[in-house]
């Protein structure tokens, strides 16, 4: 027999009765009961209930063993009475009873945190203790749903003719929107490499290499701010990039791959057919959002019209400047002032005076109008809004004015509480779509000048001609992004390969093509040796996997996070280096101010 098992903790059936067997894992729980002890013994497959009666020879050993001891035990595998069958176990059906114990590894004092069950332990204890952590069920399970998301979307790009190559991890820093992880090297005293952003360059320069369709599940290190919806310090994506395509190309090669995933590890959850293209100047109307959440049904609309020189003065006065508007969110069933004042609240806490609202109601048998902002436009201009937003009896609206960059935010997040509060939405199904047309420029305030709003290495729609001749605000890049249920999953575009094209972009931006050649040179250079068309995309595999599993923090599906500061409890990182190793680099550490 094997030294330590003949079976795995979850492999034992019916047909195994009689069979002497080995099993070894860790003690899940341990019961007494009436001088019988029984032990759930886990692995990585499963459980299996051990028994020891006071005649088995492994008894007082049994006796001795606490939670997460590991042991291996040796047994005959006996039939559950049938009132003592467990259905929720795979090896329900049987037991195994003890005939001998080996302690294989026992645990010194006491758990800093349970096993057992799903008690929830403050975050510094779990991280600090991820070993033990990662052995609590659910998020076992979330780590293994990781593993098989990622073997899919590996077999998903092959499937498609898609090849994996690996890019750099020690490269040149790029200014691509976030701060660089920089290595200092030892060869080169002085001089630094970076930990990739992306593969953003390194792809572009195989599709110049020659190689069609390119894809990596892709570290990607940035040294930003950590978020529930990005892990700090680094994170993985399905890093893709094909030759000689169109968008539409893009778009038919990824949606299958997308589906697919939520679809096989969806649980049965309902996914999007065709994905929907929802242009980025629609989306932020319709939703608040350039991510929507579209099991919400709620879409906002402009109502400047029915307040222009309306009796509701703070409004009228607003429209009275120009690119001030007007937005409602509709409110369907919320047609009660309790749910209208606790709306209300909520934008006050957000930082907003407050949100007008109407709310229609039935008095001497019509639908009619009330609220403040009923009274203050009157039940003809109530009456139109109602109209444009196809409410009726028991339904609201909610109101905010002004230059819409200045609301938006919170419109978009009222509109996702409202869904919410009202039990709008279809919370068991995955709803993707493509956001499409974002602009390539945007005014940067503070900096007083245009900047790239999405990506530097997009083609801008209409090429050359549109940078030279149109106002630069109203040039849309061929940029694409992929979200699901509010998150948004990916960026993706169609490359602009043609120097040219790149230098006015970037001139555009305050930028000088020394500027490009100093810090994208070897992308720059390469596509003067002939580029062809090519765009691709980059899924944040972290993301699918969270919405998959149904988790609130990226922290739950992957193995070994930091924390909110970026730091590795558990091993210690970052740590203070060593005089030696500073000597060899050629460093010395300054104390800030």
């Amino acid at each position: 027999m094997h030294a330590y098992r003949s079976h795995t903790c979850a492999a034992l059936r019916a047909e195994h009765v009689g069979q002497e067997v080995r099993l070894s894992g860790w003690v899940h729980r341990v019961r007494d009961h009436g001088g019988v002890l029984f032990v759930d013994l886990r692995d990585h497959h499963g459980i299996t209930q051990v028994i020891a009666d006071p005649d088995s020879p492994a008894f007082k050993g049994i006796e001795d063993v606490r939670a997460e001891w590991v042991i291996r035990i040796d047994g005959t595998v006996k039939a559950r009475a049938e009132d003592l069958k467990n259905p929720k176990l795979d090896t329900g059906d049987i037991e195994v009873y003890a005939r001998d114990m080996e302690v294989l590894g026992a645990v010194e004092g006491e758990l800093p945190l349970p096993v057992f069950g799903d008690v929830e332990y403050p975050e510094e204890t779990r991280l600090r203790y991820r070993f033990l952590d990662l052995r609590r069920e659910k998020l076992h399970n979330n780590i293994i749903l990781r593993s098989k998301v990622i073997s899919h979307l590996r077999s998903s790009m092959t499937d498609q003719s898609f090849l994996e190559y690996q890019t750099p991890i020690l490269t040149a820093s790029s200014p691509e929107g976030a701060r660089d992880f920089l290595v200092p090297s030892r060869l080169h005293p002085g001089k630094v490499y970076a930990l990739p952003q992306a593969p953003q360059q390194f792809k572009q320069l195989i599709m110049v290499a020659g190689f069609d369709r390119y894809f990596q599940i892709a570290p990607c290190f940035r040294d930003e701010d950590p978020r529930a919806d990005r892990s700090p310090g680094e994170f993985y994506q399905l890093d893709i990039e094909m030759s000689f395509v169109t968008q539409e190309d893009v778009f038919q090669a990824i949606e299958p791959v997308m589906r697919g995933v939520f679809e096989t590890f969806g649980g049965g959850r309902p996914v999007t057919g065709t994905f929907p293209r929802i242009p980025y100047a629609e989306s932020l109307l319709k939703y608040g959002s350039d991510k929507p959440d579209l099991r919400n049904p709620i879409e906002m609309q402009v109502v400047s019209e029915h307040f222009a020189g309306s009796g509701f003065k703070i409004f009228a006065q607003m429209l009275e400047t120009e690119g001030n508007e007007v937005r409602a969110i509709p409110a369907p069933t919320g047609g009660s002032r309790k749910f209208c004042d606790r709306m209300n609240s909520w934008a006050q806490k957000e930082g907003l005076p407050g949100m007008g609202y109407i709310f229609w109601r039935e008095e001497g048998g019509e639908t009619v109008a009330a609220g403040p902002l009923a009274k203050n436009i009157g039940p003809e201009r109530s009456e139109a809004i109602r109209v444009q937003l196809g409410l009726g009896l028991g339904d609201a609206a909610f109101f905010l004015a002004g230059k819409p960059s200045s609301f938006l935010d919170v419109a978009g997040r009222a509109r996702n509480v409202i869904g919410k509060e009202l039990k709008l939405l279809d919370e068991d199904r995955f709803e993707l779509a493509w956001i499409v047309d974002f602009p390539m420029f945007e005014y940067d305030e503070e900096a007083g000048r245009l900047d790239f709003s999405h990506n530097p290495f997009s083609m801008p729609q209409g090429g050359m001609e549109a940078l030279e001749g149109d106002d630069p605000l109203s040039v849309l890049g061929y940029q694409y992004d992929i979200v699901c249920n509010g998150v948004e999953l990916s960026s993706g575009a169609i490359r602009n390969h043609k120097p040219e094209i790149m230098y006015k972009a970037f001139e555009i931006t305050g930028q000088s093509r020394e500027f490009v050649d100093e810090n994208f040179g070897g992308m720059i250079s390469a596509f003067k040796f002939g580029a062809p068309p090519h765009g691709g995309i980059a899924p944040g595999v972290d993301r699918i996997v969270m919405l998959l599993a149904g988790a609130e923090n990226l922290r739950d599906v992957i193995m070994f996070p930091m924390n909110q500061k970026a730091e590795d409890l558990m091993m210690g990182a970052p740590a203070a280096p060593t005089n030696e190793q500073l000597r060899e680099l050629g460093l010395r550490v300054i104390p800030r101010d």
